[in-house]
């Protein structure tokens, strides 16, 4: 089977299993650049592709497109999910699969959070455009902030965000996540206040409440990209070290926080829709050092004389 044809086909059976458009669209962007190097070395058949061929474009990705290891870990994985998809189909077997003899490079993976100082001056930022200007994009944008830090939700999940999703008298929200999955998490006093805030707003600023919650000023519903946007701007604004200043951080810094306040990894995972507890473990080894310091603060043995 042509490489080409083998991608189209793995692109319609990916639409049929009801996928993410943001998984789909790094499954294809990773699956053309292959395309495109396979087509520079001649190969164009699936059955001509090596472990080796593999190799050298992820080495070709290190080296020309300048991809740190976390990157081509991330391509990797879309190369693998391919080529397990064509031996799904018997295009290959156990045995013949090329992708089982490449693994995944090492990667430091360091999780970024902020500091109280640092969501406090953000919040203070906004709060002042606020009372000054009363613009859409304040209270928009502090909202956005504050959703993040109250859930912890992905960046897809808030840009789908809408209002009939947002269950007030019930203090739930609704999310529709990777697969499509519907799932339900609580929504905090302090959030349901702003929400219920930013709602009004919103139903004064357009005549009729938009059907989506965050929104540009035509009342169309951001884009994942325009939210990426947004925290670029905000981050050339505060001028923070040591953070990316994205819907990412904030989705961390949720994890951080409900950790350090003494919530449980099983909790954390449900909150944060991790398939897997292994995921949501990695929170815990990372910050394994500060929680042995607060188990030992609050042991209950130090209250007794031994």
């Amino acid at each position: 089977m042509l490489l080409k044809f083998a991608i189209k086909e793995f692109q319609e059976d990916r639409e049929f299993r009801q996928i993410s458009k943001a998984t789909l669209t790094n499954y294809m962007g990773c699956l053309k650049e292959f395309h495109t190097y396979c087509l520079e070395k001649e190969i164009i058949e699936v059955t001509d592709i090596t472990s080796n061929t593999i190799k050298s474009y992820l080495i070709y990705c290190q080296k020309e497109r300048g991809n740190n290891p976390t990157t081509i870990n991330s391509k990797l994985r879309s190369i693998k999910i391919f080529f397990n998809y064509l031996q799904e189909i018997e295009i290959f077997n156990e045995k013949n699969n090329p992708i089982h003899k490449v693994n995944y490079i090492k990667a430091n993976v360091k999780i970024e959070v902020f500091s109280d100082k640092q969501i406090n001056e953000m919040l203070s930022y906004y709060r002042r455009i606020k009372t000054r200007d009363k613009s859409l994009y304040a209270y928009r944008d502090s909202t956005i902030i504050i959703t993040l830090l109250g859930t912890g939700m992905r960046l897809g999940e808030l840009c789908n965000l809408k209002w009939s999703d947002v269950d007030f008298e019930n203090q739930h929200i609704i999310l529709f996540g990777k697969l499509q999955t519907q799932t339900s998490i609580p929504m905090a006093d302090k959030l349901k206040s702003e929400l219920q805030e930013y709602k009004l707003f919103c139903q004064k600023q357009f005549g009729k409440l938009p059907m989506f919650v965050f929104v540009d000023r035509t009342g169309k519903p951001l884009s994942p990209n325009a939210v990426k946007n947004m925290f670029k701007r905000l981050k050339q604004i505060m001028n923070f070290p040591n953070v990316r200043c994205c819907a990412y951080d904030f989705r961390h810094t949720f994890a951080h926080r409900f950790l350090m306040n003494g919530g449980d990894v099983f909790t954390l995972q449900k909150l944060l829709r991790h398939s897997s507890p292994a995921m949501t473990e990695r929170y815990l080894a990372i910050w394994g050092t500060a929680l042995q310091e607060r188990a030992n603060q609050f042991n209950p043995l130090n209250k007794f004389n031994l």
